[in-house]
């Protein structure tokens, strides 16, 4: 049974990252710091292998798989953005802490949603669909290995929702640059779906 590897890679860090804001569908760039980052990494020569690149649409990831994966075959995936926050995007916890909205959306949920925002669950499919795109475009043309670079919760929704073994959205949470391996193959996959989470990627 053929296994295919995912390395699923967080962006690197952006000036909102920096000021704590909420960041989703807001098109940020990498600050100067968070290129350098991402840089030193590269330098270092701890990102694998892959024949392919998937990334989220927004410039962060764009910028971040230039600089791991300069010059590869890159194909954009629209359902691997982040969360849309609505009208608490590009706020911060302080500046929301006495809206009681906010404080019922912290409280999670299916259906938690901010105001004119995404809710958990349809998040949640959404970043499943995108998976699935991922992975039916590996099996189309005989990729095996591949590098996914994406955002902070997609990741952790992703290897939450739909990895093994079972842990919880934040033991997944992982510094920008950083991310995981995992595992697919058709057998888990048509029968989860499922995938085989293999450890962090360094």
């Amino acid at each position: 049974m053929k296994n295919y590897k995912l390395y699923l890679i967080r962006h690197g860090i952006t000036k909102g990252n920096l000021e704590g804001r909420y960041i989703g569908t807001t098109d940020l760039p990498l600050c100067e710091e968070g290129e350098g980052a991402i840089m030193s990494l590269k330098a270092l020569d701890v990102y694998p292998f892959v024949e392919k690149v998937y990334s989220s649409p927004l410039k962060r990831c764009l910028q971040t798989a230039e600089i791991i994966y300069p010059g590869k075959l890159l194909r954009r995936i629209d359902n691997i953005s982040e969360c849309d926050f609505g009208d608490y995007e590009n706020k911060t916890q302080a500046e929301l802490q006495n809206d009681e909205q906010y404080a019922n959306w912290l409280k999670g949920g299916y259906d938690s949603a901010p105001p004119n925002g995404e809710s958990f669950g349809h998040f949640t499919l959404r970043c499943l669909d995108g998976l699935e795109e991922i992975f039916k475009d590996m099996m189309e043309n005989d990729i095996t290995t591949a590098a996914v670079i994406t955002h902070s919760g997609v990741i952790m929704n992703l290897l939450a929702g739909y990895g093994l073994p079972k842990m919880k959205p934040i033991d997944f949470a992982c510094e920008q640059g950083h991310g995981f391996e995992i595992h697919l193959s058709t057998f888990l996959w048509h029968h989860g779906p499922v995938f085989e989470i293999k450890g962090t990627i360094f």
